[in-house]
Order: C-alpha cells, then structure tokens, then sequence
C-alpha cells in the first residue's frame, strides 16, 4: 500500500516522566530527538487489519448517528448523516485507520499516551487522487489529536489546501427556474456519471420502445461525464441547472460545544462534539455533484420536488441510490408516490462500497453472487432484488474486435509503425499517484519479464485525465505504452486486447464475457473484483506472477461453464429489455405475488434465461 501522506511531520515522545505525552513536530527536530519517534508518513504507510477498520468505523458512525443525526435535516425529513453517509464514513475510516496504525507502533503500544498537535496545521485536509473532481478527504494528525481532545487554540479546520479552494457566494438560496415545458412522464431518471448514463440509457431507449415518456436528468457538474445520448433514442434529455450545485456555506446546526460524549475506538476516546465539527468542513465545501455541500443538497431537494411534482412519474429510475444524490432522489420518489428502480452499475463486493446500503424499491443486480449482498443492503422495507444482469452490456455482442485491434495498435505505433504482437489494455482506477504507479510497476515488470513482444494501453477510468499518467508513458525502457483517449477508456478498446488487466474495473466482468483473459493485479490484501473465485481471472500480486500468467496464455484460454459466468453476470443480450418491462409490469400492476421468479428471504434463487428475484 502506498503512503497517505498528509505533511512532513514526525510523532516523537515528549514526556518520560508519569504519563507518557507523544507530540507532533517537524520532521527536522526527529534527527535530534533522543526519545521514541516516528515520521507519520510511515505510520501512515502501516498496513492495518481490515476487520478491526470494519468494525471501528461501524461503532464510530453508529455513535454519530445516535449523538447528532437529528442536529440538520432537509425540509423534506431527510437528516444530515443519511444523506452523507457515504463521505461521512470515508471521512471516519480515515481517523480510525491512523487510530490502528498508532496502536500498530511499538513504542506507542507499550507505553500510549496523548497527542500533542503540531500548532497551525489544518485538521482537515485533502489526499491526492488521480479523479479530476473528487476530493478525497483525509484527516491529518493534527486533527487525530484534536478529536481525542487535545487543545488547538491556532489550528484552522481546513488545511491551506482547501482554504485555498475558491468558496462560491452563498447569496443565491433558490435553484434557478424549471423548464415550462416539461409535461407529464412515465419514468424520471437521474444520472452524473457516464457510468450511470451508460447504464440507463438502454433501459430508457427500450421504454421508449414500448411506448414510455421518458426525462433523464443529467446532474454531472464534470463535463467528461455528461451524457450525449436523449431525443435520437427516444426520451428527453435535460441538464440540471449551471447553478445547483455551486453553493458553500457554515452548516450552523453541526457547530456545537464540546461535551462529555466520547466513543471508544480501541482504548482511543474520540469526542464526539469535535467530530462532528470536523465533519461539517465535508458538508459546508461544494464538491461538485459526487459531494454536494448541505445547502447544495437542501436545494437539490426542493428543485427535485418541483420537478416530481411537474413530470408525476410512476417511476425514478437510479444507478447510484447511496451517495447523497441517490439517497436524496431514493427519498423524493417516495414522498411523491413514484416507484424507485436502482440498477447495478459496477461489481459489488463486500469491501466495495463506503456504505452498505440500497434505498430503492426495486434492486437490479447483475448476478447470482449479488442477490445475497442486494438482499443484505436493501433498506426499503418492500424491496425486492432481480438478477437481470447488466443493460450496457447488452451490446457486447455487436464489438468489433477488428476494428478495435486497428485501435490498440496505432496508439502504440503511429505513422505505420510495427506495433507489438500482443497487447495487454490495463483498466485504471482513480487510485492516487502512488498507488498507480506501484500497479504500473508490478504490470510493466511483468510484461517485461514475459517476453514475448508486448505493449501496453493504459485506459483511464472516467473520471481520470490522460494526464494523470504522463510519467508512465515517458519511461525510457521496457514494453511500450500509450494512453487511450479517456473518452474511448476500457470498455473502448478491451475486444481488441490479448489480455486485460485491472484491479476491480468492472471491465474486467465484460472481458472476461468476451472470453478475454483477466489478471487481477495489486499487492496481497488489495481489494478485487473477486473474478478469480469464479475461475474467470488470474490473480497476480507480483510481477513474476503476471509474468507466468502472460507465459501460460500461449496454450490459449479455457472454456469457461455459463454457470460461471452468471454467477457474475447473467449476459443474454437483454438486459435492457426486461429491465423496462419490470418497471412497467410494475406501474401497471404492483408487486406480483404469483411471479415464478419471486423468491422469499432464504429461497434458492437462480438467474435462468429468464431471470430471478428475491425479496
């Protein structure tokens, strides 16, 4: 794992007499400290265990949400936890995360103590990230030490970094106007990111077909990830407005005084009051449409309650019923009388999602191994779970491999150039710079290592830039490398690869329907898509490991049983079409007590041709 760094700082004790005090200093006094010390860039780098992490956040977020969660709510009842909980419990993983590695430390196991912040630091402050709009927020030591109760009399909440991020004018408090000419619809969709778009357009498309007025909105603030498609597939297409999600500002009711409630996290004393401070910096910086800011989020209801109450659908259609937006748009559907659909838009596993947890009515997952977590997640006290696999891969069977092989090859050699022989795309995940280049480490060792004639096409996620990989391109040796354009990414390019490599792309599920090898790469303990339990991807945790796999490629792929598959995918083409004639069964005629493909909680439910739910 790659360090988290958050400043050049060390921890060093600082009393040896009673009991022990351990401060925070600048990295330069640890050359002259004759006392225990550390650089908190090595604590940071320290591997914790995953189930003490687990279970700490559980306790911490639960405690929150019995200390505070009534303290801000929308005018429509949402509280404040619900609709955050995904950054709230990002934000809280963070603290718990350097928690463990404290404990971690020998010094500080044997002989713990408090922390002593380092005078002016922020307490909250960003990591780097290769996404171009999320702000993957961190809390720094300082602010470990501020919520297990030391005194900051000079420390600022923010770091400089997000002091400096511009604060937009909290004077406009009412979302610009409604279109006037939006009329009735059978189904309102929400969409901001392509991944969703790309989801739920073919669903739409097929209502089309069948005769439904359709309206998806696209709320991207991130131009990349706007969704081009609408009036040319059937259903109209309007984009929130410039406004919406702009606003900043003090989330007051958050602002508390300290007091006596703590909650224990493996003999550290977290202090609530100051937690929750903390977590307002999270809720008062606009952070686009992935994290609104609370008065964002306030005004996003009122402007989806007018248009719910203008367009009366019988269904919201979503791809994403977690994050704030989807929990927002989960709840608007309920108040106004509409059905919620949320369809899968990417692998889930265990370990997958900041917060396990499905609002919708009505869940569509992609295979048999999801009825189980679908099943666990759901919060809607009637929701019921379908294998009905997954609509933007229905037109899988229609790619030119040609046509993308033609694709691959002239990036890695322009101008008529020989290209390589064999070409491995690698599927990339928004991971940090340092991160991403111990994946591109352990993959160009082992192309290298192979032989064989190999090149590499880095795909970008969608919400990275090209630019994010410029250093890996500009290596002077080893197997050459080019960068697909982002908007082409994996999903692009990967029918025309010889093997695809990623760490838990859900590209990785559409190569391997393809019958395209799969590699699994990133050190012991790295979160995958879990494809090589199903037999369908070779995971590799070192180079000489992609190495061997590339090598054993030569006696061509296995057959893969469709048992296998549908466990991960149930792939028939079409998806979109009985996922639009779900929601309009539905709208017609409500839950269907006598569907042969209904199951009960502990039924043994399979994805035949046909499909399955559970509820």
């Amino acid at each position: 794992m790659s360090p988290r760094t958050t400043g050049g700082l060390g921890l060093v004790r600082s009393s040896n007499v009673g009991k022990p005090t351990w401060t925070l200093v600048g990295t330069g006094v640890l050359a002259h400290a004759r006392t225990d010390h550390i650089h908190t860039t090595d604590l940071d780098a320290t591997t914790v265990d995953k189930q003490l992490l687990r279970s700490g956040v559980e306790d911490v977020v639960e405690a929150v949400d019995r200390y505070s969660a009534k303290w801000a709510a929308t005018p429509g009842g949402a509280d404040w936890l619900h609709v955050q909980h995904v950054p709230v419990r990002r934000f809280v993983a963070e603290i718990v995360r350097k928690l463990l590695t404290l404990n971690s430390w020998a010094p500080f196991a044997s002989a713990p103590g408090p922390l002593t912040l380092a005078p002016y630091e922020g307490l909250v402050g960003l990591r780097s990230s290769s996404s171009r709009e999320y702000l993957a927020y961190t809390v720094t030591w300082s602010g470990v030490a501020y919520v297990l109760g030391a005194a900051a009399p000079h420390n600022p909440t923010r770091s400089a970094q997000l002091r400096n991020r511009a604060r937009t004018s909290t004077a406009n408090t009412e979302p610009s106007p409604l279109p006037t000419d939006l009329g009735r619809q059978d189904v309102l969709a929400l969409s901001w990111t392509s991944r969703h778009a790309a989801t739920l357009t073919p669903v739409l498309a097929e209502l089309a077909r069948g005769g439904q007025r359709s309206l998806l909105l696209d709320l991207a603030t991130d131009a990349a990830e706007r969704c081009s498609a609408g009036p040319a597939m059937g259903f109209e297409l309007r984009a929130a407005p410039s406004d919406l999600f702009t606003v900043s500002g003090t989330a007051e009711g958050l602002h508390r005084p300290d007091d006596e409630q703590v909650v224990q996290v493996e003999g550290h004393s977290i202090q609530l009051a100051r937690l929750v401070r903390l977590l307002s910096v999270l809720l008062e910086t606009s952070g686009g449409c992935t994290q609104p800011s609370w008065r964002t989020v306030v005004r996003a209801e009122s402007w989806l309650d007018d248009i719910l109450s203008t367009t009366r659908p019988h269904t919201v259609l979503l791809s994403n019923d977690t994050s704030p937006l989807g929990v927002l748009a989960a709840h608007a559907a309920e108040r106004h009388g509409a059905n919620s659909v949320h369809v899968q838009h990417g692998a889930w596993t265990p370990e997958s999602v900041a917060w396990p947890a499905l609002h919708s009515r009505d869940i569509i997952v992609m295979g048999e191994r999801d009825l189980a977590l679908g099943r666990g997640w759901a919060r809607h006290p009637e929701a019921e779970v379908h294998v009905l696999g997954q609509p933007r891969f229905d037109v899988l069977t229609s790619l030119s491999r040609q046509t993308q092989r033609r694709y691959l090859e002239n990036l890695l050699a322009p101008g008529g150039r020989r290209a390589p022989t064999r070409i491995a795309v690698w599927a990339c995940q928004p991971f940090n710079p340092d991160h991403l280049e111990s994946h591109a480490d352990l993959l160009l060792d082992g192309l290298a290592e192979a032989g064989g004639d190999w090149g590499l096409v880095i795909a970008p996620h969608p919400a990275q830039g090209a630019d994010a990989f410029t250093a890996l391109v500009k290596r002077d040796a080893g197997p050459p490398i080019a960068v697909a354009d982002p908007r082409v990414g994996a999903r692009g390019c990967l029918a025309g690869a010889d093997v695809l490599a990623s760490a838990y792309s859900t590209c990785g599920i559409e190569a391997a329907l393809l019958g395209i090898p799969v590699l699994e790469i990133g050190p012991p303990g790295e979160r995958t898509l879990g494809l090589t339990s199903h037999g369908l991807a070779t995971r590799c945790e070192a180079a000489g490991e992609v190495a061997e796999a590339l090598s054993g490629l030569r006696a061509g792929p296995a057959p893969i049983p469709r048992a296998a598959l549908d466990a991960v995918c149930r792939w028939r083409g079409d998806s979109a079409t009985r996922i639009a004639q779900l929601i309009t069964d539905r709208a017609t005629s409500g839950p269907r007590g006598d569907d042969s493909t209904h199951h009960h909680p502990g039924a043994a439910a399979s994805p035949k041709d046909e499909g399955a739910s559970i509820r």
